[in-house]
């Protein structure tokens, strides 16, 4: 009976989040990103600032902290057991990625462009590799059974972060190249060429 209630509140908290983010991002876009204040995101979104700080700790936390860590991780849980760990986060890619819609793509180039265009916000994204490294070691850990700290589990996670950041680190597919689906085949294509042993013949 209190499944509903649940499910009506978590819809309202991610219709906030969605607000929240995207009148930040208008206003990032149209008087940058130094001039805007969390007081002016709250405002556009009509919420209270610590209605803000209650779904992201710091104003660079709009445009830093994204959905895609958590629903890959899910998917590459969901992965048959006796698939390898990259192959497993190769398919776990493929099939977040073909899941995203245009308007989620369109909000993935708009962060990108703000990543290009502020520094200090590049270098913290880089810097939150580390997180992501985490997250791999731990899905890895869970298929091989081994612990998050053993060598063998952190040299094959950080690989995996490498390719990624390679391919794609932040900030990259701006301007006249903007972000596209066929990017993310390329990180998937990456990731097959670490599988394989890196050949270069």
């Amino acid at each position: 009976m209190t499944s509903t209630p649940t499910s009506l509140r978590e819809r309202k908290k991610a219709k906030t989040r969605a607000a929240i983010r995207e009148h930040a991002m208008r206003l990032f876009e149209e008087q940058g990103y130094a001039s805007t204040t969390v007081d002016q995101i709250a405002e556009a979104a009509e919420v209270s600032p610590s209605t803000f700080f209650r779904y992201f700790p710091a104003k660079e936390d709009v445009i830093l902290v994204d959905d895609y860590d958590p629903m890959l991780a899910e998917a590459v849980r969901a992965q048959p057991l006796d698939v390898p760990p990259i192959e497993a986060i190769r398919r776990a890619m493929r099939e977040v990625f073909a899941r995203l819609t245009p308007d989620v793509w369109e909000s993935e180039r708009r962060r990108q462009k703000l990543f290009a265009e502020v520094p200090e916000l590049r270098a913290r994204a880089v810097n939150q590799m580390n997180d992501a490294l985490e997250l791999i070691c731990d899905v890895i850990a869970e298929r091989t059974g081994l612990p998050a700290d053993d060598l063998r589990v952190r040299v094959m996670g950080g690989a995996i972060a490498g390719v990624v950041l390679a391919i794609l680190p932040p900030g990259r597919m701006t301007g006249n190249s903007p972000l596209q689906p066929s990017d993310f085949e390329r990180l998937v294509e990456g990731l097959d060429l670490l599988q394989k042993g890196l050949p270069l013949g």
